[in-house]
């Protein structure tokens, strides 16, 4: 049974890309393998063919799966590679750093707020420069 979860930052601690960093972008539950996307990390080179006129063929590089057990979950709060255990909290299984006992779920959705209000600041002051630029335009 694997504790990994899509979007989860790893670290592989075995194998050929051992040390290497990235996340988690597919989970393969029956076979308990792991496929990681980052710099450097397991790729395989895949022929395509073109389907029509308009698209081009060649090599690219894929991820590979790896066994969930060549990873370990990198804590957000902390920055280590860290054993996952579960702990009850309200009524809902968390799952928490071994390390710092920050948990990992809420640390995933805090950065997602984050990005969610760093974008939505982004909107609001194009919209001010915008309102700006059409302003001085009609004067």
């Amino acid at each position: 049974m694997s504790l990994l979860k899509k979007g989860d930052a790893v670290k592989i601690i075995a194998g050929n890309d051992n040390g290497k960093t990235g996340t988690i972008i597919a989970i393969d539950r029956k076979a308990n393998r792991v496929a990681v996307q980052g710099e450097g990390v397991s790729m395989s080179k895949n022929f395509v063919k073109p389907r029509n006129a308009q698209e081009k063929g060649g090599i690219v590089d894929k991820e590979r799966f790896i066994d969930a057990s060549n990873v370990m979950v990198i804590c957000p709060a902390c920055n280590k590679a860290t054993k996952i255990a579960v702990k009850d909290v309200d009524g809902k299984k968390v799952r928490v750093c071994k390390h710092c006992g920050a948990s990992l779920d809420e640390a995933k959705a805090s950065a997602k707020k984050a990005a969610a209000k760093k974008t939505t600041a982004t909107k609001k002051t194009t919209a001010k420069k915008a309102e700006k630029t059409a302003d001085k335009a009609a004067e």
